[in-house]
């Protein structure tokens, strides 16, 4: 064999022998990847948070916009459209200057709800009344009216006479030939927009009512009408 065989090569490369890594290094590499893992995981999990409370915004603020638009409150309207008598009988002492008065009305109410959704009220009463004081009330139980849509109610009214403190008055308006009373009711409720938002409202109206005692019926009516939000 030449000598020269013997000698390697010029420019032929060297083969480095591998190295084992230590356990340390391994460790530390492990580390490295899970505590890598375990951030990407963290800053996504708090992508998706604001990614979700951002969007939650945007809902909350178009429903904001359009219950205050498109679905503004609008004050529901407590109508009465008539009132009748169903009876009246009069009983005069005119010795003691005193009269008997059994009076019953009949009266036709509606609720107009112009909103465009639901409008929910809780029970109420009717109130008759005589020159100031309360001589008579009717139960109006909760309802509720829908979108745009009128209630139709029909009270009936009757007059206490035990609750008549001055008969003397009576007997002097039966003598005169008319008898004045007053009707009021009032409505409170609620307006529920998205089922989110919950907005009081009021609706009242009081009627002065005069009455024939010779032709037993309504000779004038004047209400007067108040809603509030």
């Amino acid at each position: 064999m030449n000598s020269d065989d013997a000698k390697e090569k010029p420019g032929a490369p060297m083969l480095a022998a591998e190295v084992p890594k230590s356990n340390a290094d391994m460790e530390t590499q492990f580390a490295n990847g899970v505590g890598g893992g375990s951030k990407r995981k963290k800053r996504n999990l708090k992508i998706c948070i604001c990614v979700t409370l951002i969007i939650i915004l945007l809902i909350f603020i178009v429903l904001l916009i359009l219950g205050l638009t498109l679905f503004k409150p609008k004050n529901p309207t407590a109508t009465v459209d008539s009132v009748l008598v169903d009876q009246l009988r009069t009983s005069v002492d005119a010795l003691n200057l005193k009269a008997n008065l059994n009076l019953t009305l009949q009266a036709h109410l509606t609720l107009k709800n112009p909103n465009r959704v639901g409008f929910s009220f809780g029970s109420t009463s009717a109130l008759l009344s005589y020159k100031g004081q309360l001589v008579g009330e009717a139960p109006l139980p909760a309802n509720r009216v829908g979108a745009q849509k009128t209630l139709s109610m029909n009270v009936k009214l009757t007059l206490m006479a035990d609750r008549l403190l001055s008969e003397s008055e009576v007997f002097s308006d039966v003598m005169s030939g008319s008898i004045p009373v007053n009707t009021f009711v009032k409505v409170a409720g609620k307006v529920h927009v998205f089922n989110i938002f919950k907005i009081s409202v009021k609706s009242s109206v009081s009627c002065d009512v005069t009455i024939s005692v010779s032709s037993r019926n309504v000779t004038s009516q004047q209400c007067k009408y108040s809603t509030k939000l």
